[in-house]
């Protein structure tokens, strides 16, 4: 650590994302929530004929190609549309546009841990309210908070849970500041909060190009908000925060929403296959609307079985903290890869 870092950045945990194995490495991947499918057809026919020459010019500032796309597709004004470098580059910009060093940020707990990290990279305090039990809103205690900002993640990570639109919006308008809605895996659930937006002048729903769309690997993500919160993200991020090739390549992935809806669908039916299994063994699954599972047992440790099954080549996510040290989340992988794990699991109980 250098002697010229700020005091909070000394001080700061970096958020720790799950392991990626080295190139050309066999392993069996559940850890990450990557999609198993590859992106549209589409994507990758433009990617084959995409101009290299065009790369020497500076992309669409405000991504206009991806918004008008982006609008037709949701229904939706294109100016009601800010994009970035990931959906983490998204909630980034949020934080230093609208909360103030000093105010408060808080969250539902256990949940995503890049919250925290942005909270503290801005000198934010952190108000962390725990789920109950059935991991519904826990709306007095974010009420009680006093925080500028609330971050919901819809479905929840890395329990899966998803909290209904209705509660949400009861929430925002008791709240007084914004309500950040991330939905990085709403694709693969029931439902999800972008008609709230118009409705509610202080909710932003966040969303991901990586999960639903293969598209892990581009860093895509955009937000739908009001056009006045737009504006004011707009004068904080990089000129050009989305670089030509990535734009175009998520415009044509939005645009074909049947292959998404395809995949996601695979997806769900295989997640209902493995929750099944997984009870099968002895798992407490909690009933997720993502593209993984949250999976605890009493016995042998989730740590051990983590090992055993990265032994064996399989990689899951373990979270070596708090509460989260009883359970596994496991991405639902290709069929086949999904049955690896359920074999290798029943040799690691035996």
């Amino acid at each position: 650590m250098s002697k010229f870092a700020r005091q909070n950045v000394r001080k700061l945990k970096p958020y720790v994302p799950g392991e990626q194995p080295a190139p050309g490495t066999k392993v069996i991947k559940l850890n990450t929530n990557e999609n198993p499918y590859a992106p549209s057809p589409a994507v990758r026919a433009t990617l084959r004929s995409y101009a290299g020459a065009d790369l020497r010019k500076y992309p669409q500032p405000h991504w206009t190609t991806f918004r008008q796309a982006a609008a037709r597709t949701f229904k939706i004004d294109p100016e009601n549309i800010f994009a970035g470098n990931g959906s983490d580059e998204v909630l980034n910009l949020i934080v230093r546009a609208f909360v103030e060093p000093g105010e408060k940020i808080a969250y539902p707990v256990p949940t995503y841990s890049l919250y925290p990290v942005l909270a503290r990279i801005q000198e934010a305090q952190v108000v962390e309210v725990p789920f109950g039990e059935r991991f519904d809103l826990p709306a007095e205690g974010l009420l009680a908070s006093g925080a500028k900002l609330a971050f919901i993640a819809n479905p929840n990570a890395p329990t899966g849970t998803m909290i209904e639109p209705a509660a949400i919006e009861a929430f925002a308008r008791r709240f007084k500041g914004l309500v950040v809605v991330d939905e990085a895996y709403v694709d693969f659930a029931e439902a999800n909060c972008l008609p709230l937006v118009g409705r509610n002048g202080n909710i932003i729903v966040s969303r991901t190009l990586s999960k639903s769309y293969s598209l892990a690997g581009l860093r895509f993500g955009f937000a739908v908000a009001s056009k006045p919160i737009v504006e004011d993200l707009m004068k904080i991020k990089d000129s050009y925060n989305c670089d030509a090739l990535a734009i175009e390549l998520a415009t044509r992935a939005v645009e074909d929403q049947s292959y998404m809806r395809r995949n996601a669908d695979r997806i769900r039916r295989q997640r209902a296959w493995l929750t099944n299994r997984l009870t099968e063994l002895g798992f407490a699954v909690m009933p997720s609307q993502a593209n993984f599972v949250w999976a605890t047992r009493a016995r042998p440790a989730a740590k051990a079985i983590y090992q055993d099954l990265k032994a064996r080549g399989i990689l899951v996510r373990y979270f070596d903290q708090g509460q989260l040290r009883r359970g596994l989340r496991i991405t639902v992988g290709l069929p086949q890869e999904n049955r690896a794990l359920i074999a290798a699991l029943r040799e690691i109980l035996a």
